[in-house]
């Protein structure tokens, strides 16, 4: 999507070269490089300008940041899409249960991908995909999409810098302890192109954080009373559940499922990394319910919430 910003020289930026100046802006140098080569890109007072000219106070600077033609190779398909916010700049999405993010192998037409360019298509609009934080495909949750170069630019380096913080609630299997750090390196497995270990020789440092909300008993889900005031107890073909709220200090693949294997309470429903689950529910019992960022272009605040899932719930109350 095109993306026209506007700035304000102010006294403080006189004196700098309008490269030095966008580049405190966020902008990298493939942005850089890709507005000099965009026709009208940088203007300053109206008038094409170099980047090396120096600005004054009082002097309008804009740039202009144009899409990227969309290759079409994402298939636009009509999907449920659940868009929390949206602005200029970015969309955050509320992923359903069993929708992976980027389209694979198997997966062509039933990705939020695939729901996403629907969207931009119906809309006329230009749009290429930029998810920048991802979820496993049977996890839910909050996550972003950058809808333009110049904030997902910005996006992918507070990623990286670990300026996005999500919290997760997750439902595993046996009493935890009441909270707890997990600090475990963890590497793909030996043989498996897909699953991961605790691995302390080969693995990279991964920290989870967690804290126990609530006891479940999943098969008294529809009672309607708290399972946490009702002090459940085990059964022959019941067993308790650990309502946690899960935060990442790092964000290695699986990297919440790992871990809570480890230490001997897996995920609910959790069939690649503990396929004798018999808790009532069809996928991990993951959801990422807390969002928190500043916006890469206004420098506002952002916090989103969702609560769980109608599946997740039914196992939590």
């Amino acid at each position: 999507m095109d993306r026209t910003l506007t700035y304000r020289i102010t006294e403080p930026d006189a004196g700098k070269r309008i490269e030095e100046f966008l580049r405190a802006q966020g902008c990298s140098h493939r942005i850089l490089t890709h507005l000099k080569r965009t026709e009208r890109g940088i203007l300053l007072n109206g008038i094409w300008s170099y980047t090396n000219t120096l600005l004054k106070a009082g002097d309008t600077l804009t740039i202009h940041v144009a899409e990227e033609p969309d290759t079409g190779r994402i298939l636009p398909v009509q999907l449920p899409l659940t868009i929390v916010y949206e602005d200029e700049d970015l969309m955050v999405i509320n992923k359903a249960p069993d929708m992976p993010v980027h389209p694979s192998m198997n997966h062509y037409e039933n990705t939020l991908a695939n729901a996403v360019c629907y969207y931009f298509r119906d809309q006329k609009s230009p749009f290429v995909y930029r998810c920048i934080n991802r979820l496993d495909r049977d996890t839910s949750g909050l996550l972003i999409l950058a809808k333009n170069m110049l904030s997902g630019a910005i996006l992918y380096q507070m990623s990286a810098d670990r300026r996005i913080h999500r919290q997760y609630l997750a439902i595993a299997e046996g009493i935890t302890p009441e909270s707890g750090t997990i600090d475990a390196p963890i590497a793909r497995k030996p043989d498996s192109v897909l699953m991961r270990c605790v691995d302390p020789v080969h693995g990279e440092r991964a920290v989870t954080h967690y804290e126990r909300i609530a006891l479940c008993r999943p098969e008294a889900s529809n009672s309607g009373t708290p399972a946490q005031k009702k002090d459940p107890q085990p059964t022959e073909n019941n067993t308790i559940c650990s309502l946690l709220r899960v935060r990442l200090e790092t964000g290695r693949t699986h990297q919440i499922r790992v871990h809570l294997t480890s230490i001997g309470h897996p995920l609910a429903g959790d069939f690649l990394y503990h396929p004798n689950s018999t808790v009532p529910i069809r996928r991990q019992a993951l959801h990422s319910f807390s969002l928190d960022f500043v916006h890469p272009i206004t420098g506002i605040p952002l916090h989103f919430e969702q609560p769980l899932p109608e599946d997740m719930r039914r196992l939590a109350l």
